[in-house]
């Protein structure tokens, strides 16, 4: 078996955080490798929208870490070829009603302390910012610093401009370890990649590479789906969505969950997401899923209600009961480091947890706190999750 060695790093993963830890390591100096067990953005990222939001997070260790990806995406935005589609269209978040303006006013200002830039719209001035927006609404939030990119360009040019190695189609079956129990490489199929360090980029099966290691990671997959319709001229403006999408975000819950989220593409389809559920790696249509969405997506813009759908998607998130992920080396095995469990944030987060995880791998000073996303951490496990390693038995899953 071909040994390869003079590598810094191993990252396991090949979607968009894997590919922005490859980038940010690369800056710093470092050489590294990409595996990955199927295509570039092949798992959770190429299932994504490309949200970029600030708007749905509350004051806190996520929101510190998309406030500062939300300035290392605007970096890169100049620095990647303008394919990643990378477009700061601004986020609204509408209110029905009066007690959901108070709490998302409360919401706002807890934001706002942190650095978050929110405006309150008035109910009757929500159509200056989207003239096909259902009427009745009490009013809601722009904020500006919302934006949007092609997900799964957006790795393959990070990964491009990192100038990684990259080894698609190899899974990796064993992370090897010296006498001392650190790691020093990991092994697939067709060969052996030798590294002092190894980051665990696997979004959905960042549980199954932790336990090669030796390391216990509760990664569970939320499952999602998402309408695209037909191509229209550009009838929403911005990243839209009611207010209850945000408790579905912080949600436990295993049942199903829908709040429309809805958006126009520079290529014409308007993307209408999200719903939420953990029922494992079932990759079965939820027409029930479908159908929340469509009406949901009617009530805000009813022009959608007479638009065809042409297509359905659906993907895994990578869900950590506490709703934090894991970024940074676990102190449990020398040399091993994580970047996985951001659920439906990856996409957005991917820049800040490449920083974070070159500065773990350099030893040098991080970009902001990390202490809250110890992968040693007491994660907490919510009553209905399943036992250690159900979440993984389906091989199906395009999973780095």
């Amino acid at each position: 078996m071909p040994k390869r060695h003079s590598l810094d790093a191993v990252i396991i993963g090949a979607g968009v955080v894997g590919a922005a830890c490859a980038y940010y390591a690369a800056r710093s100096g470092l050489t590294v490798a990409v595996v990955d067990r199927g295509p570039v953005a092949g798992g959770t990222t190429g299932a994504g929208e490309g949200n970029l939001l600030v708007s749905d997070k509350e004051a806190g260790p996520e929101l510190d870490l998309a406030l500062l990806s939300t300035r290392l995406w605007r970096e890169l935005s100049g620095e990647l070829p303008p394919d990643i589609e990378y477009e700061p269209k601004g986020g609204l978040v509408v209110a029905p009603d009066e007690t959901t303006l108070k709490a998302l006013r409360a919401f706002a200002e807890g934001q706002r302390a942190a650095g978050v830039s929110a405006t309150e719209v008035p109910g009757d001035a929500l159509n200056s910012l989207e003239p096909h927006l259902a009427p009745g609404h009490a009013g809601g939030f722009h904020y500006p610093q919302d934006a949007q990119v092609q997900p799964a360009k957006a790795a393959a040019r990070l990964l491009a401009a990192a100038r990684a190695e990259t080894y698609l189609g190899e899974e990796v079956t064993d992370i090897l370890r010296g006498p001392d129990g650190a790691v020093r490489g990991v092994r697939t199929p067709r060969r052996e990649l030798l590294a002092p360090a190894v980051v665990n980029a696997a979004g959905t099966w960042g549980g199954d590479v932790a336990r090669l290691a030796g390391a216990h990671l509760p990664v569970l997959p939320r499952r999602g789906f998402v309408l695209v319709t037909e191509p229209l001229p550009r009838l929403v403006r911005h990243k839209v969505y009611a207010a209850d999408y945000i408790a579905d975000v912080a949600s436990d819950s295993a049942a199903l969950q829908s709040s429309a989220v809805v958006e126009g593409t520079p290529a014409g389809p308007v993307l209408i997401g999200a719903t939420r559920e953990r029922v494992g790696f079932d990759r079965s249509l939820s027409l029930d899923a479908l159908r929340r969405l469509a009406s949901q997506a009617a009530a805000l813009f009813p022009v959608l209600a007479d638009v065809d759908v042409l297509r359905a998607y659906h993907g895994f998130r990578p869900y950590l009961p506490d709703h934090l992920p894991a970024i940074g080396p676990d102190p449990r095995v020398p040399g091993l480091h994580h970047a996985c469990g951001h659920e439906g944030a990856g996409i957005g987060l991917a820049p800040a947890t490449g920083a974070l995880v070159a500065a773990g791998l350099t030893g040098t000073e991080p970009p902001l706190e990390s202490g809250p996303f110890d992968p040693s951490r007491d994660f907490g496990t919510p009553d209905d999750a399943p036992a250690a390693g159900t979440a993984a038995t389906d091989d199906t899953e395009s999973a780095k």
